[in-house]
């Protein structure tokens, strides 16, 4: 990635606080957005910096007249859980703002590449013994997302797709619309959210901190995973690679594909001590029941080197243990003992 000007929206999120660095090292200036005001460590590696609602259409457009980025990294979104209390909000967040940006970038001098974070929530398989019977899903599979969240990035998807390739077919070169659906994602920088893939995140933090953890999905469910920085490193692959590489627009990642009992497993031989029980919630067990249970990412392998490093036992060993020991464990790190430990929830 030459040096150029990369706007990231929800730059404070999860994954913002990743790929803001991530970008800054390989010379790019960052211009990123949030709701909220960023940390100041995370902000001192931007060029420049705003607190705006993404809704605000007005003021993203006349960022993006200051700045003229060669890319966009859209994360600003409202995630599952919060969208499913409140479809109207999100709808507005996930799709009328997306279309909103996805307008101002084709009315720019220099579109640029639009990089989409998609999610396995688009999926939407009928229940738990479909989901076992259909291994690894391609990404034309079961298109028919159960819960808003879903919904809305599908339809951010197949619009994205439809303007790049309209874009291309009237022989221009200008917006160039890219997504990953991403897996669940675990980091051992940030807590995690409270979303509906975040039990694996919430059991591994719950354990590095000595606390008690009620799973609430059940011990056989099954999802794909990824580490936060294997998922930086393939959004940056993908933003990189030229467009002739490439022969989707959307594509499907992970690192690999596990239970929640396998998760507890390596849990346990890190953590002997860690109290962990199976207590699932139906209205979470039925979204994580219509999610595949392994995708197949070979697409993204082929066309832009997607080569994870870490595997299920290699997260634990090269990244988190490493890093969740040195986050937790000097002793005013920790809550008092047999307090739970509280997740934020998604907004």
């Amino acid at each position: 990635m030459k040096r150029s000007v990369a706007l990231v929206t929800g730059a404070g999120g999860e994954m913002g606080r990743l790929l803001v660095p991530a970008l800054a090292e390989r010379g790019v200036d960052v211009v990123a957005l949030d709701l909220a005001a960023l940390p100041p460590e995370l902000e001192a590696r931007c060029q420049a910096s705003a607190r705006m609602n993404i809704l605000d259409t007005a003021g993203v457009q006349q960022l993006m007249r200051s700045h003229e980025p060669a890319y966009v990294f859209h994360l600003a979104a409202m995630l599952s859980a919060h969208a499913e209390r409140d479809p109207e909000l999100a709808h507005r967040v996930n799709v009328e703002a997306t279309l909103a940006l996805f307008a101002l970038c084709r009315q720019s001098p220099h579109p640029g590449r639009f990089l989409f974070p998609s999610s396995i929530a688009v999926y939407g398989l009928p229940d738990a013994a479909t989901k076992a019977e259909q291994g690894p899903l391609k990404e034309w599979m079961w298109n028919t997302p159960t819960g808003i969240y879903g919904c809305n990035k599908l339809y951010c998807e197949l619009v994205g797709t439809y303007l790049s390739r309209h874009m291309r077919e009237e022989g221009g070169d200008g917006f160039d619309f890219r997504s990953i659906r991403f897996p669940g994602l675990i980091s051992a920088e940030t807590l995690p959210a409270g979303g509906t893939t975040d039990f694996a995140p919430e059991m591994i933090h719950a354990a590095a901190r000595g606390e008690p953890y009620s799973c609430f999905v059940a011990r056989e469910t099954r999802l794909p995973f990824m580490t936060m920085p294997d998922a930086i490193a393939a959004l940056l692959a993908l933003a990189d690679v030229e467009p002739a590489r490439l022969t989707r627009s959307v594509y499907n990642i992970k690192g690999f594909s596990c239970s929640a009992g396998e998760i507890l497993e390596q849990v346990r031989r890190r953590f002997p001590e860690a109290r962990v029980t199976f207590d699932p919630l139906p209205s979470r067990q039925r979204i994580v029941d219509s999610w595949p249970g392994d995708v197949d990412d070979s697409r993204a392998r082929r066309d832009f080197g997607l080569s994870p490093r870490h595997g299920l036992s290699e997260a634990f060993d090269d990244y988190l243990i490493p890093a969740l020991r040195g986050r937790y464990g000097e002793s005013d790190s920790r809550p008092p003992a047999g307090s739970p430990l509280r997740f934020p929830q998604r907004s």
